[in-house]
């Protein structure tokens, strides 16, 4: 039985890639097959024949089953911003049967799945819909980064509360200390724990200087509802 989860975050640059390729290596470290898919991204860099994202290079490099890039984003942006405006100014509709058929694919492939969102929760990918409506569509549980920080309460709470209007399940959530730590830290995330009911599967801690991601014991997914 496939394993496959939605990542998303209380605001963009939360360490979303960060966290998605812990939980790779974690649910690699238990003998799953893993991959890790990003359906839509922004602010790519141009290669010498197609545009290329920083974080799904990151995501393929640790997912333990052999893929091409385009198996792990299949949609992508030159310009750096929302993606429904990217969409506009590329003139390039964002297909859901692309993102769709792509996961679909990774399933047959891979037992444990973490799909990352592009920004929070309600980014829109056009007009009327925000990628949230496409999760929800899929039917997939989610995990949550809080990135730690002044105002991360309130941005935690307010994420919270839209997955759980959703009717989708939140499986659990991760703490990323973004920042370097503060005397508040322990009571952000005391309230933290207090406000989400969902597990807190780890703590990152500020990582200015890394460079790569390794194994470690950051992410505990035994605690994965």
């Amino acid at each position: 039985m496939n394993k496959c989860f939605f990542l998303t975050g209380t605001d963009t640059n939360v360490g979303k890639t960060v966290t998605s390729c812990l939980l790779l290596q974690a649910a690699s470290k238990l003998g799953y097959k893993t991959a890790g898919y990003k359906p839509i991204s922004s602010g790519n860099e141009q290669s010498t024949v197609s545009l290329k994202n920083l974080d799904a290079k990151l995501l393929k490099i640790n997912s333990n089953i052999k893929l091409n890039y385009y198996d792990i984003n299949p949609i992508s942006f030159m310009q750096k911003t929302s993606p429904h405006i990217a969409s506009q100014l590329s003139e390039k509709i964002i297909d859901w049967q692309i993102m769709s058929s792509g996961l679909n694919k990774l399933k047959q492939l891979a037992n444990w799945i973490i799909v990352e969102g592009i920004g929070g929760w309600y980014t829109p990918i056009c007009n009327k819909q925000t990628l949230a409506d496409w999760v929800i569509q899929q039917q997939l549980p989610v995990i949550l980064v809080v990135g730690i920080k002044l105002g991360c309460i309130n941005h935690a709470i307010l994420t919270l509360e839209a997955i759980e209007k959703s009717g989708l399940l939140l499986s659990g959530w991760i703490a990323n200390e973004i920042i370097s730590p503060d005397q508040y830290k322990k009571y952000y995330l005391q309230i933290l724990q207090q406000k989400i009911s969902a597990p807190l599967l780890g703590i990152i801690p500020y990582l200015p200087n890394c460079k790569s991601y390794i194994i470690n014991n950051f992410i505990d997914l035994n605690k994965l509802l």
